[in-house]
């Protein structure tokens, strides 16, 4: 039989395994960490010219990682620049969305959406500056992936539009002329709005009073040929 050595009743207790620290990063969350940084470091760089006159190894010496550690992320400047674009219009889409279809009069819409957008503009300035600069001077690729997004954005509109009961006097292609004039508008007041933030409540007073104008004319529209039969 094995020999049973005698209990202490001094010693003290063994400590217990803590088991893996619970505040330690898992590869995930570092990974995730990383790629953040590079999307924050390449809207600093660019934000005092453009994507494409930025480097690949002026991204990765800002975030602190080595060159082939952005590619692990990004395949190409490019792609990061496709990343920050969906980015960027993810949130206003769900935001413009939420606006327009709780506003059952246009006076609701506008009292309701420009104070929003305005916020908007403040809590993610960046990212407008972003796609302010990169609609005219990206990559093509960039370029091509913005226009995309304001074109859904305008699509989801006119669906929007034509569901509502007032869009019985307009035809289909005269809702999708009313969506694209309300978020080309709205477009460029974000642009303004991140062109001169302290000029913010002049810019909002002009643009409340602009899409007023606006809007009535749209009211009073009549399509020579209105979508009535519900194709619209």
């Amino acid at each position: 039989m094995p020999r049973v050595e005698p209990t202490d009743p001094d010693a003290p207790e063994p400590e217990a395994d803590p088991g893996p620290d619970p505040t330690s990063e898992s590869r995930a969350e570092r990974k995730e960490r990383t790629r953040r940084a590079i999307l924050d470091a390449a809207l600093a760089l660019a934000a005092d010219s453009n994507l494409a006159a930025i480097s690949l190894r002026q991204v990765a010496k800002q975030v602190g990682v080595v060159p082939t550690a952005f590619y692990r992320h990004f395949g190409s400047l490019e792609l990061l620049g496709l990343a920050l674009v969906d980015e960027s219009f993810r949130s206003l889409r769900l935001m413009l969305l939420d606006v327009w279809r709780h506003a059952p009069e246009y006076r609701d819409f506008i009292d309701g959406s420009l104070p929003i957008v305005a916020q908007h503009v403040r809590e993610n300035r960046s990212h407008y500056a972003f796609i302010a600069r990169e609609r005219t001077a990206g990559p093509p690729r960039v370029r091509e992936a913005i226009r995309q997004e304001i074109d859904l954005i305008t699509r989801e509109l006119a669906t929007d539009i034509a569901r509502s009961g007032a869009a019985e006097q307009y035809s289909s292609a005269d809702i999708g002329l009313l969506a694209d004039l309300i978020v080309s508008f709205v477009v460029t007041m974000a642009e303004r709005l991140v062109d001169d933030p302290d000029a913010e409540e002049r810019t909002l007073a002009q643009a409340r009073t602009q899409l007023r104008m606006l809007l009535v004319g749209a009211l009073n529209w009549r399509s020579r040929e209105p979508a009535g039969d519900g194709s619209h």
